[in-house]
């Protein structure tokens, strides 16, 4: 063996006790104790400013919004021989509340209204939040 060879042994011996050494000092100093880390509060802020940062994003997005009077389920044969005048039976009951929906997702229930010679919607009953999201799963 060279004498290079010898050192480099050497030194990568001295390390490796002077490691063992090192775990023995802290094995032995486990049982002492420690000073606690300190902890970042995990709570969730309140304020309300990241919000309305969030909501102002997307305020200006367009949806589509539509009123749902009924439906039913027809065959092809009488979907062609449908013209003027055929009447379509639904399956909602007249006076029924109507669906609002909005991007197909029903929203609130309302009733028919007209505004200055309009139709309009006045909503009578909004979905909660738990049931649109259960209804998307």
């Amino acid at each position: 063996m060279t004498e290079e060879t010898s050192n480099v042994e050497d030194n990568a011996d001295d390390d490796w006790a002077a490691a063992m050494s090192e775990q023995g000092d802290a094995e032995s100093s486990e049982n002492s104790e420690l000073p606690e880390a300190p902890l970042q509060n995990l709570q969730e802020d309140n304020t309300n400013s990241g919000e309305t940062a969030n909501l102002e994003a997307i305020l200006d997005i367009p949806v589509s919004l539509s009123v749902e009077i009924g439906q039913t389920k027809i065959s092809i044969k009488n979907l062609l021989q449908l013209n003027q005048g055929s009447v379509v039976e639904l399956e909602r009951l007249a006076g029924e509340p109507l669906d609002v929906k909005v991007n197909n997702t029903l929203v609130a229930h309302g009733e028919i209204v007209v505004v200055n010679e309009k139709y309009g919607i006045r909503l009578t009953d909004i979905v909660s939040t738990h049931e649109r999201v259960k209804k998307l799963q």
